[in-house]
């Protein structure tokens, strides 16, 4: 289906009827050690603060105090609903941290070695036939790849077995910010998928990939949004919103004003998620205390057809919490 936008520019919203259950991507169990680790490095990242962001990196207004996750505060922007963690230290101290939670994730410490297999199946494989539709829509073949990430990334092996691309390059995002890794080459596509979740500078961030992008260049971004409705139900008691993998944790409206500012056009703007109930009925039954109304308590009891009817109305409806966006460099 297409939606129009704000000025009338017609982009595709894209619904998903593959279904896979919460434990076999991101189980709400295994995540508490890695969630712990994320917590302690943090804090102690932060111990080298030098600054306290005022302004709003998609609406340029300035942020206004919301609430702690954890020993951390997080600033909300009044005219998008995006968060953003207030405190931040030197951007190399913060480089840092991204590589060290990144390794540990990737280790056998956490619950990601034993779900691997699944996250492929589930969620690498259906974001590799994505970006390969929408390259096929606009008659893009043998696309130029750079991959902007933390390294480790599950998805390069997929991308480099893939004969439907032509080069593909992986670049930590924060040596990308200081452009110190690629100079004078333009790609066809770049893919920042949670990217923007977690770095120092969002905006300054796809400045410098939108440099390295060909005229008419594409652009795939993947992020968690706070506008998702499992996050405005649970807000601050989300386990998945910690720093530093939701140290920028944007609504829609805020991706949107962000790619815009940064001069890229909105060809999709969706919300395909599939787990929002799932995650809100398992915060309860870790014995999170949520505040629920009678309606939310009662859908959520509901049978599993209901829910199911739901989740679909809340992809429909860009109420999910799992956007993606595809943008084209102006």
């Amino acid at each position: 289906m297409s939606i129009r936008g704000r000025k009338g520019v017609n982009m595709q919203s894209v619904q998903t009827s593959h279904l896979f259950s919460l434990a076999g991507v991101k189980p709400l169990e295994g995540l508490l050690r890695y969630r712990d680790h994320c917590l302690v490095a943090t804090e102690k990242a932060l111990a080298h603060c030098n600054q306290r962001r005022r302004v709003s990196p998609c609406s340029g207004e300035e942020l206004k105090q919301w609430k702690k996750v954890g020993k951390f505060e997080y600033f909300r922007c009044e005219a998008s609903g995006s968060l953003f963690l207030a405190d931040l230290p030197e951007p190399d101290i913060w480089a840092d941290l991204l590589r060290e939670v990144s390794r540990y994730r990737d280790s056998s410490k956490t619950f990601h070695q034993e779900i691997r297999p699944s996250r492929a199946e589930n969620v690498l494989k259906p974001k590799l036939t994505w970006i390969k539709n929408v390259l096929r829509l606009h008659n893009i073949q043998n696309a130029s790849i750079l991959e902007v990430v933390t390294p480790p990334s599950d998805l390069t092996p997929f991308l480099k077995k893939c004969n439907y691309f032509g080069e593909v390059l992986t670049v930590d995002e924060s040596d990308l910010l200081k452009q110190e890794t690629i100079r004078n080459h333009a790609f066809h596509t770049a893919l920042l998928l949670e990217s923007l979740d977690r770095i120092y500078d969002p905006k300054n961030l796809l400045q410098v990939t939108s440099q390295h992008l060909k005229k008419g260049g594409l652009i795939f971004v993947t992020a968690l949004v706070s506008s998702g409705f499992d996050m405005m139900l649970l807000q601050e008691k989300n386990i998945y919103l910690f720093p530093p993998d939701r140290t920028n944790c944007f609504s829609r409206k805020g991706l949107e004003q962000l790619l815009e500012k940064s001069g890229f056009e909105l060809l999709e703007v969706s919300t395909p998620g599939i787990l929002d109930v799932e995650i809100v009925k398992a915060h309860l039954k870790q014995g999170a205390s949520i505040s629920l109304s009678t309606f939310e308590r009662a859908l959520l009891d509901a049978p599993e057809e209901v829910c199911n009817d739901f989740q679909a109305f809340l992809q429909k409806s860009e109420l999910s919490s799992f956007a993606r966006i595809v943008g084209r460099k102006k």
